[in-house]
């Protein structure tokens, strides 16, 4: 009972303790004591049934290291095979006279089922099976060993400073780092191991040729000398029981070379081997339909085997039809799912990643504009927002904002939205698959189209087929794609709200960009003489007006003037524009010496300055006459091809702007003191007199 008791206490693990010695013992025991046939058939069959079992694991394993204990198996099993050749060896030699199945019914039948009972056939069936063990898999798998194990060793020591920068950031903790050494150890323990362990497969590959030789040499000396036997009767008998136990250890040899080669030649991922053949070899209907292409012209020649390529030609069309139609399956399944937010059976806490930040600039797309901006679809868009970007930057003086794309399913299908800061500022409806025949207003023919407006300044256009292109072009239209139509537009309102574009983060930008070539002068703007937050409110008046801010040196210089001052932002801004007369002047007029403008009527100045100096407003009447007459001089000069520029005293230029440029946005209003003194203006129309009369009544 003590003896139960003390047995019963003997649990699982230190049982399996005992596997690897009792295991080393029975080899070295059947190298040493004969074994009866029928044992040999047990072991025989059992190092089939192991090597089977061996390579299974290898190729359902994701990673090496899930098969650390490979190396061992291949020493175990090399012993297994060269203990068993020992044994078979004894019995052949021993018991061969008596017949085909004296050393056992599986070398009976390797030797006279495979080969036919032929021992020539054997012997090259043997002979190549080495050959292919030898020559092609043990020598591939141990040279992708060697150079596994020589790469991971050279990369240990930058795994390794990896592991410590991850330690000492906090993003893992001391059970973590410790954890990932060990791994990066094992690993490079299992690829050295493999290298050395792949020279058992190697050397069990040349013992089986030589333990074959020696066997058919002594086999025919023992038949013919100890048991009188023919030469003939001696070398069928002996040489196929041979060839049976060669078979029969080398068979298993080659299903271990394999799994050896399988294990050191994947590559690391969550996926074993026959998941990685199937996903990546089978993935792309076009592939399997271009090899039955191939098979099936094959097939189609005279005097080939046409039945069976064209078999295969139509099982690989098949299959590729097959992942066709699941991939397309799919991709409806995902758009679906991605339209459709999966339902929530519970209620998460609220997080700061639920906290969406509004775009400064975006654009919203209908479904079928998205080949505007789709890059695999050859979309033009992207390329020429890109391109207004930096125009915008260029001739403005700043970087606007990325502009964030997305479609939107509640848009109609050819409508696109452009949102500043969350709100619309832009929508329009385009042709994507016609042109844009703009009528400048001197068109000389009609063509058919769609009819509609610019979206940009608003002039009427229609949308024409691509065969009337030219057509439209000898008329005097201009003509325009898709995505040249909603460019312009964008460069259009990045124009008109620059001001709201230019946040503070812009404005630090542009003070850093003129500091790399100026320290000392934005030292002593920023923020002795004005603050960043007063800086950018100037730099948004000066854009509210049209007025490039590229010379931002200008602008510093003529600030660093009032250093210790308290000035109020517009008075910075009207003494900023008088030193950036010439600039703006040449923005409006070019080159030309004689400026064609639009002037006040004198009792018109002096009815606006005495309300400037009593803080009063105007009076409804005259303000209402007062823009009429503006828009119709704007009209006059619009017609004459001449821009429309309003020169006013200084005193009151930045009272008629803040008037005038709300309801006529197109307007620009220029002091008589920021034009310089070698340009002179020619007053076309002048606006006052009769607003005088309508203020009086």
């Amino acid at each position: 009972m003590n003896l139960l008791t003390s047995m019963g206490k003997i649990n699982g693990t230190q049982l399996q303790v005992l596997v690897g010695p009792v295991l080393i013992l029975m080899i070295l025991a059947m190298m040493v004591l004969p074994l009866p046939p029928f044992i040999l058939d047990f072991l025989f069959t059992f190092n089939i049934a192991l090597s089977l079992m061996v390579l299974l694991v290898s190729m359902f394993t994701e990673k090496p290291l899930e098969f650390a204990a490979f190396p061992a198996i291949l020493l175990f099993t090399t012993l297994l095979r060269l203990s068993l050749n020992v044994a078979s060896t004894r019995v052949v030699l021993m018991e061969g006279h008596n017949g085909g199945d004296a050393a056992g019914k599986v070398i009976e039948a390797f030797g006279e089922f495979l080969v036919g009972g032929n021992f020539a056939v054997g012997l090259v069936v043997f002979l190549i099976l080495v050959i292919i063990n030898f020559m092609v898999i043990t020598k591939g798998a141990g040279r992708i060993a060697e150079v596994g194990a020589r790469f991971t060793l050279d990369a240990m020591p930058g795994k390794q400073m990896a592991i410590d920068a991850d330690l000492n950031a906090g993003l893992i903790g001391e059970d973590e780092a410790r954890r990932r050494r060990q791994e990066v150890g094992q690993e490079a323990e299992f690829y050295g191991s493999m290298d050395g362990a792949s020279k058992f497969v190697r050397g069990d590959a040349v013992a089986g040729m030589i333990i074959m030789i020696v066997n058919i040499i002594g086999g025919l000396l023992i038949g013919t000398m100890q048991h009188g036997m023919g030469f003939g009767d001696a070398a069928q008998v002996y040489i196929l029981l041979t060839i049976g136990d060669g078979l029969v250890a080398q068979i298993p040899a080659l299903i271990i070379s394999t799994a050896a080669g399988v294990t050191v030649s994947r590559v690391n991922t969550d996926q074993d081997v026959g998941q990685q053949l199937l996903k990546q070899l089978f993935v792309s209907p076009k592939v399997l339909w271009l090899a039955a292409g191939v098979i099936g012209l094959l097939g189609a020649i005279p005097g080939m085997p046409n039945f069976i390529f064209l078999l295969f030609a139509a099982l690989l069309g098949g299959i590729g039809w097959y992942l066709h139609k699941n991939q397309t399956q799919q991709a409806l399944v995902q758009a679906a799912e991605a339209a459709t937010p999966a339902p929530s059976f519970s209620s998460p806490e609220a997080s700061w990643q639920d906290v969406q930040l509004v775009d400064t600039l975006g654009m919203e797309v209908g479904h079928r504009l998205i080949t505007l901006v789709d890059d695999t679809q050859h979309g033009e868009l992207l390329g020429r927002i890109k391109s207004v970007r930096k125009k915008f930057a260029q001739e403005v003086g700043f970087l606007p904002p990325v502009v964030h794309i997305r479609d939107n399913l509640e848009l109609p299908p050819t409508t696109y939205c452009i949102t500043l800061k969350g709100g619309e500022v832009g929508r329009a409806d385009i042709q994507p698959d016609r042109w844009l025949a703009i009528n400048p207003g001197q068109v000389t023919g009609s063509v058919e189209g769609i009819a509609t407006k610019d979206p940009a300044f608003g002039l009427p256009a229609l949308w024409i087929q691509s065969d009337q292109r030219e057509h439209a072009q000898i008329y005097g239209y201009t003509v325009v794609d898709a995505s040249t139509v909603v460019a312009t537009h964008l460069n259009h309102l990045l124009q008109r709200y620059a001001a709201d574009l230019l946040g503070r983060q812009e404005v630090q930008q542009l003070v850093d960009k003129l500091a790399e070539e100026n320290k000392a002068l934005v030292e002593d703007v920023v923020p002795k003489c004005v603050t960043v937050t007063t800086l950018q409110r100037l730099l948004q008046n000066l854009l509210n007006e049209d007025v490039s801010i590229r010379d931002l040196r200008t602008i510093f210089d003529t600030l660093a003037e009032f250093e210790g001052q308290q000035t109020d932002v517009h008075d910075l801004t009207a003494r900023v524009r008088l030193a950036l007369g010439r600039a703006i002047t040449q923005k409006w007029f070019g080159g030309t010496s004689e400026l064609q403008v639009i002037g006040l009527d004198v009792q018109l100045e002096q009815m606006l300055t005495q309300a400037l100096n009593q803080n009063s407003s105007l009076e409804p009447g005259l303000a209402h006459t007062l823009a009429q007459q503006t828009q119709q001089a704007m009209q006059r000069l619009e017609t004459m091809g001449l821009p429309t520029v309003l020169v006013a005293p200084h005193h009151l230029r930045g009272l008629l702007a803040h008037f005038l440029r709300r309801q006529l946005p197109d307007l620009a209003v220029l002091s008589q003191a920021e034009i310089p003194d070698d340009r002179t203006i020619k007053v076309i129309s002048v606006i006052g007199a009769q607003a005088n009369q309508g203020g009086g009544q």
